[in-house]
């Protein structure tokens, strides 16, 4: 019995640093050459290819002698300046000696955050499968002030494949899947073959940390699983070790973890809400309200809402949770926060008379919501 990814036409393939560089030497070149192989095989059966890579900063300390990741922005940043470099130049050089073109593309949060940005981004990545390239994506850390990425790659590989509608996500890493516990310290930690994207307990049972090298753990690849499924992508987490291993998930192999997206994707405007890293503030609902939107697929009402924070103002995305502080939604505020918190409890017939003013009946409508 093969696995849905049999049937994939477009994938996105998030590569992790310990699977691109030699530890403390950058680059590992002759491991790029075998992704690229594997990548070129994958073209050849016409299956459409991009590529979210990590490296830069490993490349970047190799190149600038540090032996030891830095930890303050300002280093990390000019580490991954100096190691872009190298790491498009030996992408570039690997699909060229098999007849690719490939591309850069560097992303960073905002331009996901605006919308006009947000389509103009799809719009180019689209264009280019569509001409044959491969698109070599990363974080855009050299103009990132907030903090050096997204989240990290992981979180990226899945933003990319609902950018794009991909049919499928490979998170590939240097462990063998998803365990039921963290196997380096339980002997009894069995491998997940396949579950459900989103479902809790996965998140109860991912930790642990990758190399020094790289960013982040297994619970990132989990909550990445669950962000893909949105749009209705397939998450394998796999073990980059195993041989010819994009071949073998292309045809259906079961290996690692595959992590299936059970609902249908929602559409692409409501993918952009959700995939908004940094509401500008949040409202809470009581129980009823929380019913209509999640089970009802009513418009927020602001008699269904008893508290706000943040400073946002009409029309930008704000986080809608429950009595407990659980983001259940987002969408777009029809009124700003201080407008917000004046009509909270009321009937959607008194904000007129409170505000001065009408502009909609509801707090966020149903068509700019999204529930998650």
């Amino acid at each position: 019995m093969t696995t849905p990814l049999a049937q994939a036409k477009r994938v996105v393939v998030k590569i992790g640093s310990s699977l691109l560089t030699n530890t403390g030497a950058g680059l590992d070149r002759d491991a790029i050459a075998d992704w690229v192989r594997q990548i070129a095989d994958l073209r050849e059966r016409k299956v459409e290819v991009v590529v979210v890579s990590s490296g830069a900063i490993a490349e970047g300390m190799k190149r600038l002698g540090w032996t030891k990741r830095p930890h303050a922005v300002n280093e990390l940043q000019a580490a991954a300046a100096v190691g872009q470099m190298g790491l498009v130049e030996a992408w570039e050089s690997c699909f060229s000696e098999r007849g690719l073109r490939t591309a850069q593309v560097l992303l960073t949060s905002s331009d996901l955050a605006d919308r006009n940005r947000y389509l103009n981004a799809r719009t180019t990545l689209r264009t280019l499968v569509s001409l044959g390239v491969v698109p070599v994506i990363n974080e855009n850390d050299t103009v990132v002030v907030d903090e050096i990425r997204v989240g990290d790659n992981d979180t990226l590989g899945a933003l990319v494949a609902n950018l794009l509608e991909a049919d499928a996500l490979v998170i590939l890493t240097d462990q063998a899947g998803l365990f039921s516990a963290d196997p380096r310290h339980d002997p009894k930690a069995t491998l997940i073959a396949t579950a459900k994207a989103g479902e809790a307990h996965l998140e109860s049972i991912a930790g642990g940390v990758g190399s020094h090298l790289g960013s982040g753990g297994m619970i990132t690849k989990v909550l990445a699983a669950k962000r893909a499924a949105r749009s209705g992508a397939h998450t394998a987490i796999v073990s980059g070790r195993e041989a010819n291993v994009l071949a073998r998930l292309m045809a259906g192999e079961s290996v690692g973890t595959l992590l299936e997206a059970e609902r249908a994707p929602i559409a692409a405007r409501k993918q952009w809400l959700a995939d908004y890293m940094k509401p500008a503030g949040r409202i809470t609902l009581d129980a009823g309200a929380v019913t209509a939107l999640t089970r009802d697929g009513k418009s927020l009402l602001p008699i269904g809402a008893t508290a706000v924070e943040g400073a946002f103002g009409r029309g930008e995305v704000v986080s809608v949770c429950n009595a407990e502080g659980r983001e259940i939604a987002r969408g777009l505020a029809n009124y700003g926060a201080a407008e917000t918190a004046r009509i909270l409890r009321k009937p959607s017939t008194e904000i007129e008379a409170t505000l001065g003013y009408l502009a909609e009946p509801e707090l966020i409508h149903r068509d700019n919501l999204v529930v998650l």
